[in-house]
């Protein structure tokens, strides 16, 4: 079933791109690199939505808590977001592939000729072979960084996107390794979800506890997430992120992290 994915988005997360001080991990930056390099070089189709322009805002200031100023979030978004670019930009041109920035906000794809624009803009890069970057445009828009504090990182946004632009699978690369019955912070006898057909509420009552405190996310975000593509035809696996060869394991059929199964599109 995901063998045969064509089109593929890949959503990580600031606490996959840095380390626990908030400086970027390049090291497993580039090894991301390398891997949807290898994809592209296959003849996939990748969407890398990237968290992290706040988290390494932050690290260039060593700061290990986010502000509570929105200028301060927004100033810290504009240094991270520069930042994050030109390393992707760098890691990638070493690997012969060119990125390029998407940065939206929640209006952009609420209206139908913005969304038809940022539609015809992936498909346009993705024929010229150019690896689309995406993130949201937290510079500019408060708001957006209000709904972070309250929705988590990127995953919404990854599952509007993979939607968007009729995805085959989208993979969250994330600090865990599922969904679990019972949270693994908490309880060592709990047991990794392999599959989830269903997002009812016994799943939904796995869902526990917040993001990190370089990133917003949790998982309740990512099960929102989950909802919004499988009901769109969508596949998705949350998987760990600590090494990101894990997206060709799992593009091989291999039992890892948790599978959302689509739903059959009507």
């Amino acid at each position: 079933m995901l063998k045969s994915a064509k089109r593929i988005v890949i959503k990580v997360g600031t606490s996959t791109l840095t380390h626990e001080n908030g400086k970027m991990n390049l090291i497993r930056m580039d090894r991301l690199a390398l891997v949807i390099a290898e994809l592209m070089n296959d003849n996939k189709e990748v969407i890398l939505v990237s968290s992290g322009a706040i988290g390494v805002g932050m690290g260039k200031f060593n700061l290990r808590k986010r502000p509570d100023v929105m200028g301060m979030k927004q100033a810290l978004a504009a240094i991270g977001q520069c930042e994050l670019m030109n390393i992707y930009s760098r890691l990638f041109a070493a690997y012969n592939h060119i990125v390029a920035q998407v940065l939206l906000t929640r209006t952009d794809l609420d209206h139908d000729v913005k969304r038809s624009n940022v539609m015809n803009t992936f498909n346009s890069l993705m024929e010229f072979g150019v690896l689309p970057i995406v993130n949201e445009n937290d510079t500019v828009s408060v708001d957006e960084i209000q709904r972070l504090n309250m929705f988590g990182d990127n995953d919404t946004l990854s599952a509007v996107v993979a939607k968007l632009v009729s995805a085959d699978l989208l993979i969250i690369l994330s600090d865990v390794d599922g969904l679990f019955d019972k949270n693994p912070g908490k309880n060592e006898e709990c047991k990794l979800i392999s599959v989830v057909e269903d997002i009812d509420d016994t799943v939904l009552g796995y869902a526990e506890g917040k993001g990190t405190g370089r990133g917003t996310g949790g998982m309740i975000t990512k099960l929102g997430a989950a909802k919004i593509v499988t009901e769109a035809g969508v596949n998705m696996v949350i998987a760990n992120g600590r090494d990101p060869v894990v997206i060709l394991d799992i593009l091989k059929g291999e039992d890892i992290g948790t599978l959302f199964v689509r739903k059959e599109k009507k």
